[in-house]
């Protein structure tokens, strides 16, 4: 054997390795809330309301990585991230003072539940989500077969301040100028609510559902399973809550494998 192939022979390159994406832009809503965009690999495939690992290097050398909900599209040719602030945390304690040009770890399989391939047909879909939560949704309000399968798309976003809403906001007043979802623009609809202050709508979105004022508002009728689907992604308590208010309005939990009416995203919590 020669020193060339001894040398390329010791090299063991892994396949599932995380590869190495540059950061665009930063933007920092609040402290404790921020959003980045990084590259997208050519070969990066992943259906909207995935999420992915991304991560930095660790001092040792070995990746940080943790699950986060991609928020953009499918169809977008970057990859934005919608992320909470951890002063003490082992990524976001770090990951939060990344700047343009800075490099950032991005896993290579993109998974979870938040899909529409999880789902039934129905007249109307509600997507339920606390703090930096919203992130899947951001990416499936943005994807035009969102409102080919669905005639009317309703987003909740609760938060503890009002300044924390700021993101979903912003997404919601640009739907009417993107390319691929204008003409759906009319179809969604975004309903804030705010735990910790004075606000328009105060409450959890489960005390908003139960009370039935969140129907009220929106001048719909409570969860029905013939013409509602759900999505959740929040807190784990707020999770199990309104699963369970799914769960007594008749609709079945669904999954990739088993599509039913409504999922929930268990590999997140924040």
């Amino acid at each position: 054997m020669s020193e060339t192939q001894t040398a390329s022979s010791a090299v063991k390159v892994n396949p599932n390795a995380p590869t190495e994406e540059t950061v665009l832009s930063v933007h920092h809503y609040t402290d404790r809330l921020f959003k980045f965009r990084i590259t997208r690999p050519p070969t990066f495939r992943f259906r909207s309301g995935e999420f992915v690992m991304i991560g930095l290097p660790r001092e040792n050398g070995k990746p940080l990585l943790r699950a986060y909900s991609i928020a953009s599209p499918a169809w977008d040719e970057e990859l934005e991230f919608f992320s909470i602030k951890v002063p003490d945390g082992p990524l976001t304690s770090r990951l939060q003072k990344i700047e343009p040009g800075d490099k950032v770890l991005l896993g290579k399989k993109p998974t979870g539940t938040l899909v529409h391939d999880a789902l039934t047909p129905a007249k109307r879909l509600y997507m339920f989500s606390t703090g930096t939560g919203i992130a899947p949704f951001a990416s499936l309000m943005r994807d035009p077969e969102t409102y080919q399968k669905f005639d009317e798309v309703i987003l909740t976003h609760t938060c503890r301040e009002v300044a924390e809403l700021a993101y979903g906001e912003e997404l919601a007043a640009a739907l009417p100028d993107d390319p691929l979802c204008d003409e759906h623009a009319h179809k969604f609809r975004l309903y804030n609510s705010v735990t910790r202050e004075s606000y328009a709508r105060q409450g959890r979105i489960t005390d908003l559902m139960t009370t039935g004022k969140l129907f009220q508002d929106l001048g719909v009728p409570p969860l029905n399973r013939e013409t509602d689907r759900v999505m959740i992604c929040g807190s784990q308590d707020m999770l199990a809550d309104t699963k369970a208010l799914c769960e007594k309005a008749g609709l079945v939990e669904g999954s990739n494998a088993s599509p039913a009416d409504f999922v929930i995203e268990k590999a997140f919590a924040g």
